[in-house]
């Protein structure tokens, strides 16, 4: 006997609601429950992007920095409360982290057509797929359903986010604390082949690093001086600052890496190999950074964190 639509609309919501709890992701999620979903989110990144080549590199920023902190969960996305104090705020995020606005624009158009039905996690991890092909980088699975965090965990963020002065045996141990390896690593660190840092996260590199290219570090130390304050913004490859290539390599091979913690992954170290074979062969590049986002993107909540669907991306229902 066909169930009845009632009937079946019940058993979508059950199925859903037992992939969410077990922490299931599939690419299909949302198939029945939001069939416009990723239309939706191809046409409001591909304004923004029209718009400004950097909203790609905004929102990549925003999926690494949600992931590595509690899981894949939206927390970065929220303001702060009574009850907790906001990522955003949080060293690696204070006035550097950009796109929440157009999170927040992308989720409202998802919100019209699927009420209370799409997290904000999803929403941001498949903007920042849509992004990276959009400059011309590759494309992957965005595995879905995600649910959205409560809470937000601004210490935790400050702990475990990578840092700019890092070395490679402290990237390498950060990463392996998240279950990525240094394979992993070295390819997710190819997103900054687009976008720009501020001059004090670069300053010590330009001023105080000897493996740099001389040239490089003069014509920055221009515009940036040693205390790092005041100084201008510079982009991460700046080859091809606004294309999603292999070019970051080549600048790391060149000793062109704008931060310390970039030019750690080729510096005499167990990353070099990769780092040339990147820098030559960008289907290898592709290959790797898109596993390594689906790998990234797995990361889920510790368990027994509560989640929602939050119908605003920076507060709770």
């Amino acid at each position: 006997m066909a169930l009845k639509s009632s009937s079946l609309l019940l058993l979508l919501l059950l199925v859903s609601a037992t992939a969410l709890v077990s922490g299931h992701l599939s690419p299909t999620f949302y198939s029945s429950t939001c069939p416009g979903l990723r239309r939706t989110v191809r046409s409001a990144m591909a304004e923004a992007v029209r718009q400004n080549p950097r909203n790609a590199a905004f929102l990549i920023r925003l999926f690494f920095h949600d992931c590595f902190v509690n899981g894949c969960d939206g927390s970065i996305l929220l303001d702060s409360t009574a009850a907790f104090a906001s990522e955003k705020f949080a060293l690696p995020n204070n006035n550097s982290a950009r796109g929440f606005e157009l999170v927040d624009a992308i989720k409202a158009r998802v919100e019209a057509i699927c009420p209370a039905t799409v997290s904000c996690a999803d929403v941001l991890a498949l903007s920042t797929q849509e992004g990276v092909a959009l400059l011309g980088g590759p494309t992957w699975t965005v595995e879905l359903g995600r649910r959205d965090s409560r809470a937000a965990f601004q210490s935790a963020a400050n702990k475990e986010i990578p840092s700019p002065f890092d070395d490679l045996k402290e990237l390498v141990a950060l990463f392996r604390a998240k279950g990525l390896d240094a394979r992993d690593m070295t390819a997710l660190s190819g997103a900054h082949t687009i976008g720009q840092a501020q001059c004090f996260t670069y300053a010590p590199r330009i001023h105080e690093d000897r493996n740099i290219d001389g040239g490089f570090a003069a014509r920055l130390r221009r515009t940036c001086p040693a205390s790092g304050r005041g100084g201008a913004r510079a982009p991460l490859d700046s080859r091809t600052p606004y294309r999603f290539d292999n070019a970051f390599y080549q600048e790391l091979v060149a000793k062109r890496g704008l931060l310390h913690s970039d030019q750690e992954l080729f510096n005499g170290g167990s990353q070099d190999k990769l780092v040339r074979r990147y820098s030559t062969d960008a289907a290898a590049f592709e290959r790797d950074f898109a596993a390594a986002m689906v790998k990234m993107g797995a990361l889920l909540p510790r368990p027994g964190t509560k989640g929602e669907i939050r119908r605003k991306c920076n507060r709770i229902n």
